[in-house]
């Protein structure tokens, strides 16, 4: 079985977000990336998948070469071979386009994406993906196991959950599930080292229209500063929480 993993690189969330231009572009400045928290369970397992069932693992990002560390990391965790394709990763339009050329060129049973990338958040790009190829496709997967070409899936819904049975090839929307975080992998100083040696294929980016843009960013208002109240002086909290929080 051969499995792709899509891997988007994304701020790491303790990181101080500003913005420049206008509020139009994020500022890099400063902010340390790392792996989509969501892909990050798919690529787990996707290792499962190989030491279980002896499937190769391809990851890929669309970016540029800032985002080769991420990739390596990836290969570190013990992914076979990663692929790089040379673009701004514009919008969600554009990512798929680039992203089904490398299934289609590539011949991957199983597509695993995260449902959504912790910066942007748009949950769009496997589901185009999906469109653009005519594959099945299964969002918000938290479980997935695989028997020669037939799948058998659990995915989140409200209210509760849902199984599903479908077939290869696949594509997954995945999220937390698919691996609890205590089996996240940490690359060891062995995995490290022969990440250097594995394969990182960079490709140039397929004709594709970007559809739309970042007009413009803006931040949460801050929050208001914080009142303390003697735990002697009730009559005074209670005031405060009818009169101003207007919450009694």
């Amino acid at each position: 079985m051969k499995i792709l993993v899509c891997i988007s690189h994304v701020p790491d969330t303790t990181s101080k977000i500003n913005f420049t231009n206008g509020d139009s572009e994020f500022d890099t400045n400063g902010v340390q990336y790392v792996i989509n928290p969501n892909d990050e369970f798919g690529l787990t397992r996707a290792i499962w998948f190989q030491e279980q069932q002896g499937a190769t693992v391809t990851v890929v990002n669309v970016g540029g070469p800032d985002t080769e560390p991420t990739l390596r990391k990836a290969l570190a965790i013990g992914a076979n071979e990663a692929i790089r394709v040379n673009a701004n990763p514009t919008d969600g339009f554009f990512v798929a386009k680039q992203l089904a050329e490398i299934i289609k060129n590539g011949g991957y049973d199983l597509v695993i994406a995260g449902k959504e990338s912790l910066d942007y958040n748009g949950g769009m790009v496997p589901g185009m993906i999906s469109g653009i190829l005519g594959y099945n496709f299964l969002n918000s997967c938290t479980n997935i196991t695989v028997d020669g070409t037939n799948v058998k899936a659990v995915r989140e819904i409200d209210g509760g959950k849902e199984t599903v049975n479908t077939t290869l090839p696949l594509i997954i929307g995945g999220q937390k599930g698919l691996v609890e975080e205590k089996d996240l992998r940490i690359p060891n100083m062995r995995g490290i080292m022969t990440a250097r040696t594995k394969a990182l294929a960079i490709v140039e980016p397929v004709d594709a229209p970007v559809n739309t843009k970042a007009v413009k960013f803006e931040k949460p208002a801050p929050k208001s500063a914080v009142k303390l109240v003697s735990p002697d002086n009730l009559d005074e909290l209670i005031n405060l929480l009818h009169n101003e929080a207007k919450v009694i």
